[in-house]
């Protein structure tokens, strides 16, 4: 149990049977009246965001997230299989469930599985991914003080904004989170 005037950015809670995560907190002590605590709650099953406020006494059990650490293998039309490297066990989580998690992840690459109660909800892509450059237009060699991009597929088809220097075959580092370009490797 953790009481509201604990709380921190990151904590996951159950209440009301769903898994929350703290997104934002603010504990809030008006003029007149008791203080209390406001919050912005994710619900780490549906994506939701909702606002919830709490008196700081109140207590909430706090949810224990499983995240391991296991590799992606193919998927077999809308199954995405994964094997876990210490046991060979293979999971097959369903496109539902991975959302567009592995849109810059190759066959091979290792993930984070993220359960609760042995339940999976999500998957985590690596944080960086380096990526080979299978189609876009010609570049232009000096044509860099503008900051212009055209858009490039990479090798798993998803589409990135790329600098306008980068050519078809290159290989260039992505930022998984936002989809955005970093640098060519």
């Amino acid at each position: 149990m953790i009481s509201a005037g604990d709380f921190r950015n990151g904590i996951t809670i159950e209440l009301d049977n769903n898994i929350y995560q703290i997104i934002e907190f603010q504990h809030v002590k008006p003029g007149k009246g008791a203080a209390f605590v406001r919050t912005k709650l994710k619900n780490i099953k549906s994506g939701g965001v909702v606002e919830k406020t709490f008196r700081p006494t109140e207590k909430c059990p706090q949810a224990r997230i499983d995240r391991k650490d296991m590799q992606y293998l193919y998927s077999d039309g809308d199954l995405f299989n994964f094997m876990d490297v210490e046991t060979y066990e293979q999971i097959a989580l369903n496109s539902e469930t991975i959302g567009d998690a592995l849109k810059f992840v190759k066959e091979n690459e290792m993930c984070k599985v993220c359960s609760h109660n042995g339940n999976v909800f999500a998957v985590e892509p690596p944080l960086f991914v380096e990526l080979e450059i299978t189609e876009t237009e010609p570049g232009f060699k000096g044509d860099t003080a503008t900051g212009a991009t055209k858009p490039a597929t990479v090798e798993t088809g998803a589409l990135v904004y790329v600098p306008l220097f980068v050519n078809q075959g290159d290989k260039i580092k992505i930022d998984t989170r936002s989809g955005e370009y970093l640098s060519r490797v």
